[in-house]
C-alpha cells in the first residue's frame, strides 16, 4: 500500500486495510496526513498530545476492570496496604511491554497477531490467535459478572440490566465513527474518577498507605504461598495479553506513525498513573473500609465490598462503588472485544477498522458483537461455571502472558520488522529478566490449580530453582557471546532517520534468521504451553463435575 512519509513522498508500506491510513482523528483533535510542521511551541505540542491522547489512556484504564476490582479489593480487605509495593514494582513492565507495541504499531502498521503468523509460522499465528480468541471470551464473561454485581447492588434488575450493557457496548463500538467511539472510550475513563470521592470518604490511613506503596513486605501472619498467589493475582491482572494486541492495532487504527511516538509515550504514561493510582485506591478502600471489623480477611467478591462501604462508609459510597465497576466492566469488555475482533481480522484478511461502517465490515463487528453476545448469555443463563470460568481467565492468563512476552521480544529484535527502532541491549537484558519472572509466576499459578494443597516450601523451591535456571542460562549466554562476538544493535543499525522509516510489506521481508537458542527455546515453550494448557483444561474440568 502506498502512503505519504513525512517528507511528503509516497513509498510503499505493510498497512493493510486502507482505512488505516490518513489524517489522526482522535477524539479531541485532528493532524492533517500531510502535517510535518515542527512543534516549537508549548501550545502546538500541548495540542498535539491532545490529539494523539487516546490509545494508551484507554488500555490501562481498561486494565483496571471487574477482574481488577476483585483482585485490588481482595488484597485490601484481606491484607490491608501492606501489599500495595506490588503496583510501583509493575510500573517498568507495564511500560516496557505496552512501548515495545505501541512502537511495533506506529512503525510496521501490521497487528500483533499478522506479525507472529508472518515471521514464526502457521503454528504460532493460529496458537495466538485461538488462546487470544478462548481467553478473551472468558475475560468478557467475567466483565459481565461485574456488570451484574454492580446492578446487584443499584437494586437494578440482572436480565434486561445486562443485556441493556451488551447493547449498549456493541452499539457505542458499531458507529462507523473512530473518534465517536475514542470520545465515547474518555468518558468511561472520566467515570474511572469516581474511585477518587470514595477514598475521600473511607479516609485511608495516608501515612500507612505512602509507606506501603514504597517500601515491601509480606502481611504478617499471613501464609507465604497464598499471598504468592495473591500476588501472582495481581501480576496477572495488571499485565494481561490482551493488553498487547488491543495497543497494537489501536494506534494503527488512530493511525499513529512514528513521527508521533514520543507524544503516544506520554499517552501511554499518563494512563500508567490513572491505572495504578486507581489499583491502589481499590485497594486502600478496602482496607479502611473493613479495617477492624468481622469482615476483614474474609474477601467474597466486589459486590460484596459495595455492600461493605454502604454499611461501614456510607450509602453514597456503596452507591460510587457499584458505578465505578460497572463503568469499568465496560470500557474493559469493549477493548478486550475489539482486541479478539483486531487479530481476527489481521490473520483472516478481514477489513478491521472503526474507521469503517459496519456494512463495510461486517465480519470485524460480528466477531465483536458474537463475542459480547455470547458473554452476556453465558451470565445470565442459570447454573454458568462463573467460579469456574473465573478461575480459567486467571490461569490461562498466566500460562499465556510468558509466550506473549517472548514474541513481543523476538519481534522488537527483528530488524527486518522494525529496522532502526529494535530493541537496545539494556532493554533486551530488562526484558528478558521479565520474562524469566513470568515464566515463574505462570509455573506457580499453574501448579497451585494443578495441586490446590500448595505449601510455601513448593512455591519458594520453585522461586529459587527458577532464579538458578535464569542465572545459569544467562551466565552461559554471555560466555557464548564472549566466544562467538558479535557487533551490537546500536552499532549496527544507523537511527538517525528513524523517524522517516516504516516497515516494507510483509512479502519483501526477508525470512527471520532464528538461532539455535531461539528455536530450543521457542520448542521448550510450545511443549510447556500444550502441557500446562492441558493440565489446566483437565483440572477444571475435574473441578466441574465435583473431583
Amino acid at each position: 500500500m502506498s502512503s505519504l512519509t513525512n517528507t511528503g513522498e509516497i513509498r510503499t508500506t505493510a498497512v493493510l486495510d486502507p482505512a488505516h491510513t490518513g489524517n489522526i482523528e482522535g477524539a479531541l483533535g485532528t493532524i492533517d496526513v500531510t502535517d510535518n510542521a515542527p512543534r516549537r511551541t508549548l501550545s502546538a505540542r500541548l495540542r498535539t498530545l491532545i490529539a494523539i491522547v487516546g490509545p494508551g489512556l484507554i488500555v490501562m484504564v481498561g486494565d483496571n476492570d471487574a477482574g481488577a476490582f476483585g483482585t485490588y479489593t481482595e488484597a485490601g480487605q484481606n491484607y490491608g496496604t501492606s501489599l500495595l509495593w506490588t503496583l510501583l514494582l509493575l510500573v517498568p513492565v507495564l511500560y516496557v511491554n505496552q512501548e515495545m507495541v505501541l512502537r511495533l504499531g506506529a512503525v510496521t502498521g501490521v497487528g500483533h497477531a499478522r506479525l507472529i503468523l508472518e515471521r514464526f509460522g502457521r503454528f504460532w499465528g493460529a496458537f495466538s490467535v485461538i488462546d487470544l480468541f478462548i481467553l478473551n471470551g472468558l475475560t468478557i464473561v467475567t466483565e459481565f459478572v461485574g456488570i451484574s454485581m454492580g446492578l446487584s447492588y443499584l437494586g437494578i434488575p440482572k436480565v434486561p440490566g445486562v443485556i441493556v450493557a451488551a447493547l449498549v457496548i456493541i452499539a457505542a463500538v458499531s458507529t462507523g465513527s473512530f473518534r465517536r467511539f475514542e470520545r465515547l472510550c474518555l468518558i468511561l475513563v472520566l467515570g474511572s474518577l469516581l474511585l477518587v470521592p470514595i477514598v475521600l470518604m473511607a479516609h485511608p490511613p495516608v501515612g500507612q498507605v505512602v509507606h506501603d506503596f514504597l517500601v515491601p513486605g509480606v502481611p504478617a501472619g499471613a501464609g507465604l504461598s497464598t499471598v504468592v498467589l495473591l500476588i501472582i493475582g495481581i501480576v496477572g491482572t495488571t499485565v494481561a495479553p490482551w493488553q498487547l494486541f488491543f495497543q497494537q492495532s489501536y494506534v494503527i487504527d488512530k493511525r499513529i506513525t512514528p513521527r508521533f511516538m514520543n507524544y503516544e509515550k506520554v499517552d501511554l504514561w499518563i494512563g500508567i498513573v490513572l491505572v495504578v493510582v486507581g489499583a491502589g485506591a481499590m485497594t486502600a478502600i478496602a482496607a479502611a473500609t473493613f479495617a477492624g471489623r468481622p469482615a476483614f480477611g474474609h474477601f467474597t467478591d466486589a459486590l460484596g465490598v459495595a455492600q461493605g462501604l454502604g454499611t461501614n462508609v456510607g450509602k453514597v459510597a456503596g452507591i460510587l462503588f457499584a458505578i465505578a465497576l460497572i463503568d469499568a466492566s465496560i470500557i474493559g469488555a469493549a477493548a478486550i472485544g475489539l482486541s479478539t475482533s483486531y487479530a481476527l481480522g489481521d490473520v483472516l484478511g478481514l477489513t478491521h477498522s472503526l474507521h469503517r461502517k459496519v456494512s463495510e465490515a461486517k465480519g470485524f463487528y460480528a466477531v465483536f458483537a458474537g463475542l459480547l453476545v455470547v458473554a452476556a448469555v453465558i451470565v445470565l443463563v442459570p447454573g454458568s461455571p462463573l467460579g469456574l470460568i473465573t478461575v480459567g481467565v486467571q490461569v490461562l492468563a498466566g500460562v499465556l502472558l510468558p509466550s506473549a512476552t517472548v514474541f513481543l521480544l523476538m519481534l522488537c529484535n527483528d530488524k527486518a520488522v522494525l529496522g532502526p527502532w529494535v530493541n537496545s541491549r539494556i532493554l533486551n537484558i530488562f526484558t528478558s529478566a521479565i520474562v524469566a519472572i513470568l515464566v515463574m509466576l505462570s509455573i506457580i499459578l499453574t501448579a497451585s490449580v494443578l495441586f490446590p494443597r500448595i505449601d510455601s516450601a513448593v512455591v519458594v523451591g520453585i522461586l529459587v530453582a527458577g532464579s538458578a535456571l535464569a542465572l545459569l542460562a544467562g551466565v552461559a549466554f554471555a560466555l557464548y557471546r564472549r566466544r562467538n562476538p558479535f557487533a551490537p544493535v546500536e552499532e549496527t543499525i544507523d537511527r538517525t532517520e528513524r523517524h522517516n522509516w516504516r516497515m516494507p510489506p510483509l512479502a519483501l521481508l526477508a525470512p527471520p534468521k532464528l538461532g539455535i537458542g531461539q528455536r530450543v527455546g521457542l520448542t521448550a515453550l510450545r511443549v510447556y504451553l500444550l502441557a500446562a494448557v492441558v493440565l489446566v483444561i483437565v483440572r477444571i474440568a475435574q473441578l466441574a463435575i465435583g473431583g
